[in-house]
């Protein structure tokens, strides 16, 4: 492991890529829309800042991955503008939690992470389990507010909240996230 993955933090993408335009509602595809630039923004800072970014999603391996973002649908827009980087790790989600039945848990471990940075959509489900699993686990959960979507914007609030009573989580926009302080933040 080299310096730069130990870290104490690293950055989730829950679910970003995803055929949004035919499962998800047209808010969530919306606000989808309007999270994808700052969620881009937010990985390419982690990128800069030596944090490693994990991509958990029910699907898509690399072949899947190139045939998608290449379709015309609106919500692909959305997963050409977050492809994964080859430095970038993924975990292949099974149920709404990224840590149910996945290598998560145990890729935080290698990558010494104790704060986890949760970024993605379903946030009134996908995101909200795997900050509450997170919590539970004993993990800092971060979630930036204009980085998650749900199926509107009255329900993105509301997961919102959940998550921080329910993860005890810092929620702040992304740009007040500074990650360079997250990885050498005491967490107590």
């Amino acid at each position: 492991m080299t310096e730069d993955e130990q870290t104490g933090v690293a950055l989730v993408l829950i679910d970003v890529l995803d055929d949004l335009s035919s499962s998800h509602s047209q808010d969530e595809l919306e606000g989808a829309h309007l999270a994808a630039p700052k969620i881009l923004a937010l990985r390419e800072r982690a990128h800069e800042a030596g944090v490693p970014v994990i991509y958990a999603n029910h699907r898509f391996d690399a072949q899947e991955l190139t045939a998608f973002s290449k379709a015309r649908d609106a919500g692909h827009v959305v997963t050409r503008m977050l492809v994964p980087t080859d430095k970038d790790h993924s975990v292949l989600k099974s149920g709404p939690s990224a840590f149910d039945a996945t290598e998560l848990e145990s890729l935080l471990q290698k990558l010494e992470a104790r704060t986890v940075v949760l970024a993605g959509f379903s946030a009134d489900n996908d995101v909200l389990k795997t900050a509450t699993d997170a919590r539970a686990r004993g993990y800092h959960v971060v979630v930036p507010s204009d980085c998650i979507a749900a199926g509107t914007n009255a329900l993105t609030d509301l997961a919102l909240g959940w998550i921080r009573s329910e993860a005890n989580a810092r929620v702040d926009a992304s740009d007040a996230i500074d990650l360079r302080a997250l990885r050498y933040e005491r967490v107590g």
